[in-house]
């Protein structure tokens, strides 16, 4: 079964009927007549961009998990001489 895209009340191809499936859900759109249309292509133009938008909102800034610093910091502040692994920097004793 084919299914229109309706705008306004109307079929965006132009086609009349009381038993013609329609729907405002871009993707369920089936009707080449449909998709043909500037109507149809404006509203998928501003659906890519409102998801772009939200993409860019939702970047998340990503933290760099720094295990090295994290693992220097921890060794120095127990107490004692405690050695760091080797590759850790010229330091022999925290």
């Amino acid at each position: 079964m084919v299914t229109h895209f309706k705008v306004s009340g109307h079929l965006a191809c132009g086609h009349k009927g009381t038993n013609l499936t329609s729907t405002r859900e871009l993707n369920r759109v089936k009707c080449r007549s449909c998709r043909n249309t500037e109507v149809f292509k404006e509203a998928r133009r501003n659906e890519r961009n409102a998801a772009r938008r939200a993409a860019r909102k939702a970047k998340v800034v990503h933290i760099v998990n720094d295990w090295r610093q994290a693992w220097t910091e921890r060794l120095s502040a127990m107490a004692g001489r405690q050695r760091l692994p080797r590759g850790f920097g010229s330091q022999a004793y925290v």
